[in-house]
């Protein structure tokens, strides 16, 4: 069986903050990434969901930046629920298809 391969929008949470890398096909290069510890998202609380929403904005914005329009929804394991979703949701109405 072939494995197609494509660019992945990986996400990794912990009780703190949210993190959110587009890494390339071969899995070897991180093309855009965003967090809760980016300077313009340190407002506030870091670890609830309109933080999340926020880091998948940016990272939306910045994969656009880097010519990318569509990847793949990695969540690690995680749920799809809470901050994740609301990662997820907010990249998708920024422009990014998954």
């Amino acid at each position: 069986m072939r494995e197609l391969k494509t660019t992945r929008l990986c996400v990794h949470r912990t009780s703190q903050h949210m993190y959110a890398q587009v890494i390339d096909e071969a899995g070897e290069r991180v093309l855009a990434q965003a967090s809760t510890l980016d300077e313009s998202l340190r407002d506030g609380s870091t670890g609830n969901k309109e933080a999340a929403a926020k880091v998948g904005t940016l990272i939306a914005q910045r994969a656009q930046e880097a010519g990318i329009k569509r990847v793949a929804f990695d969540r690690a394991g995680y749920k799809y629920h809470g901050r994740v979703k609301s990662l997820a949701e907010a990249a998708r109405e920024e422009g990014l298809e998954f």
